[in-house]
């Protein structure tokens, strides 16, 4: 039996060619005009710096996803795998380094609303499942979001999103003791945020959890439960310490 990683299982244990995988994994289609339209793009635009990079992204990237607006900004060394499930709206910021998996056989993949800055080296991936961000959100450098498949992130609009947060919408099987848990598959009840949630630096959001309308989450917080709307909340595992809105003024510290 194989016990090692579910990724290696499926690379190495393939009897798919090199070349069928690396559609499989990057492009999502088998068309030999979308693979080169793909290694051109990327290769030749993907890490090219300064205003001359930002506007030729700015161009050529349209040509690859499914939707992009109006004033996106993609910054250098994008990741983008399985693009054409990938929606944008206008005015957005993709710094650097970031990742955009929309991975899946039969998901509907990653879209973006209006007025969004997804910072520096974070990722979005998705395992057969969807992200969905709404408008007005900002999600800060070294962001991870990571959804199982079947499941989704869904964040509603007005949410800022702490650096080094990580959310995970994906529960592991554990009933093997000698096979790892990535090995075992997953399931996923999703993560939701509603709107006007502002997220602390280092939070970690697991499987099944849902923040409500403008509560926020202290900084290095661990939430394994549901958090009720107007409500602040912090520690590990995450409480309600109180209401929202209260005479003295909400502040967190910065992110």
């Amino acid at each position: 039996m194989d016990r090692g990683p579910a990724l290696h299982k499926k690379i190495f244990n393939s009897r798919k060619s090199s070349l069928e995988l690396y559609q499989e994994t990057f492009i999502g289609k088998k068309n030999l005009i979308e693979l080169l339209k793909y290694e051109v793009i990327t290769a030749f635009f993907g890490s090219i710096p300064g205003a001359a990079g930002l506007l030729l992204r700015k161009t050529f990237y349209k040509g690859l996803l499914k939707t992009v607006g109006n004033n996106v900004i993609f910054g250098r060394n994008i990741t983008l795998r399985h693009p054409h499930k990938i929606n944008v709206g206008n005015s957005v910021i993709i710094d650097d380094n970031c990742v955009l998996d929309a991975k899946g056989e039969n998901n509907q993949g990653i879209s973006v609303g209006n007025r969004v800055t997804i910072g520096r080296n974070s990722t979005l991936t998705c395992k057969n499942g969807d992200i969905r961000i709404g408008s007005n959100v900002n999600i800060t450098p070294s962001v991870q979001l990571v959804v199982a498949p079947g499941g989704k992130i869904e964040i509603g609009d007005n949410v800022e999103i702490g650096s080094f947060s990580h959310f995970s919408a994906g529960t592991y099987s554990m009933k093997k003791n000698d096979i790892l848990p990535s090995a075992q598959g997953r399931i996923s009840r999703g993560i939701i945020l509603k709107d006007s949630v502002m997220i602390g630096a280092g939070v970690i959001i697991l499987d099944g959890v849902t923040i409500g309308k403008s509560s926020i989450i202290g900084a290095g917080s661990v939430v394994t439960e549901s958090i009720p709307e107007r409500s602040v909340a912090f520690g590990i595992p995450a409480r309600v310490m109180k209401e929202r809105g209260g005479k003295r003024e909400d502040t967190v510290r910065d992110r």
